[in-house]
């Protein structure tokens, strides 16, 4: 690192827990987000914030005025922009020694898989089940610890799932594909603002402890917030020994 990073990043290297070798980490790493709206906002802002050195945008939307109510990374005069191309711009403003790939497409099964391959660490900040379906089986193929959350109304959910631990269950495990959850979307069924930014610091909080293998991450639990209350529930979460996506897995070093 030179003087400005070792400036930039201080309150991180201050940290025990953290230090210069994992700021490094940090710089090295790659962190794929899925989805540049109300949770991948606040999610990619952390990460260049925090220094991850290659961020990698993938949506296919355009900024709407409807979403400035709580997608943060875009702003008023950006509307009709492709969100991805808005989310580059806002995480150069915070960061501009961070990579940011800008990638405007809504990525199938294939093209996730190559994408994961290259990641250190999977955000899911999508707002669809086949997304997260798509998402969750390339990780697992691939061996990538992925971090998913949810938001709608005053609701709010999260989980790892690191499929370099044996006994981890994958997202697949916990919504079955063919349990008849339907998909309820915040354009129909609104959502507190502030929850998606909750949600999606707190991926981004998941993200950075994997990468430099930090404290205790949220494999193996499911987070959920009630918004209203503002309380947090821990569940816990097992691995579905008859799961189609991730039973025949090994455990990924």
């Amino acid at each position: 690192m030179n003087d400005t990073q070792l400036l930039r990043y201080s309150r991180h290297i201050l940290l025990d827990e953290i230090g210069i070798e994992g700021q490094q980490r940090l710089l090295d790493a790659h962190a794929l987000v899925i989805g540049a709206g109300g949770l991948g906002s606040p999610a990619a802002l952390y990460l260049a914030a925090s220094g991850v050195g290659r961020i990698t945008l993938v949506d296919d939307d355009e900024v709407d005025l409807t979403n400035l109510q709580r997608q943060v990374m875009h702003t008023t005069d950006r509307i009709g922009s492709p969100k991805v191309a808005s989310g580059r711009a806002a995480l150069h403003a915070i960061n501009p020694e961070v990579e940011v790939i800008a990638l405007r497409e809504r990525a199938g099964p294939e093209r996730l898989r190559e994408l994961v391959r290259s990641a250190t660490v999977v955000l899911d900040c999508s707002d669809n089940f086949a997304t997260r379906h798509a998402v969750n089986r390339a990780c697992v193929a691939a061996g990538v610890p992925l971090v998913a959350g949810a938001a709608i109304r005053f609701d709010g959910q999260l989980s790892v799932f690191d499929m370099r631990q044996e006994n981890c269950p994958c997202y697949a495990c916990l919504f079955p594909e063919d349990s008849g959850f339907e998909d309820v979307a915040c354009s129909t069924m609104g959502v507190f603002a502030p929850l998606v930014g909750i949600v999606g610091a707190v991926q981004a909080a998941e993200a950075l402890k994997l990468i430099m293998d930090i404290g205790q991450t949220l494999a193996g639990r499911l987070l959920l917030l009630d918004g209203r209350a503002m309380e947090w529930t821990s569940i816990g979460a097992a691995r579905n020994p008859a799961c189609p996506v991730c039973a025949q897995r090994d455990a990924h070093a």
